[in-house]
C-alpha cells in the first residue's frame, strides 16, 4: 500500500524537482556561482540587471513596449497579467539594463523602484 502513495508522490513532485534542479545548474553553468545567479534563481529583480539576465530570472515579458527617443531606447517589459493592458509588474529597460520597475500587488497597493538617473 505504502508503495502506492509513494509511487504517486513521486510522479507529482518528482518532474517539477527535476526541472528546478536542471535550471539551477543550468544559470551556475551560464553565470557562476556568484550573487546575481543567486539573485537569478530566486527571482529578485535589481537596478542594473541585463535583459538576459531578466529573461532568465522571470521568463520572456508578456507584451513590450518600446520608444525610441534621440540619445536612448526605453522599454516596458510586461509580466502577470491581470486583465486588459492590465499588469502586476512592468520593468523598465533603458539600452538593455534595467533601470526601474513597477509591481501592482494584489489590493491594488503599488510597489515602485522609481528610474534611476
Amino acid at each position: 500500500m505504502w508503495y502506492f502513495l509513494l509511487a504517486i508522490i513521486a510522479v507529482f513532485f518528482l518532474p517539477g524537482y527535476l526541472s528546478r534542479r536542471a535550471r539551477r545548474k543550468e544559470i551556475y553553468r551560464k553565470y557562476g556561482y556568484t550573487g546575481d545567479a543567486e539573485r537569478i534563481i530566486s527571482k529578485t529583480l535589481w537596478v542594473g540587471e541585463t535583459t538576459q539576465q531578466l529573461v532568465d530570472s522571470l521568463g520572456w515579458p508578456i507584451d513590450k513596449d518600446e520608444k525610441v527617443l534621440k540619445t536612448k531606447r526605453k522599454e516596458i517589459w510586461k509580466y502577470y497579467s491581470r486583465g486588459v493592458n492590465r499588469y502586476g509588474l512592468r520593468v523598465t529597460i533603458e539600452e538593455g539594463v534595467v533601470v526601474g520597475w513597477d509591481e501592482k500587488l494584489w489590493r491594488g497597493d503599488v510597489r515602485t523602484r522609481d528610474t534611476v538617473s
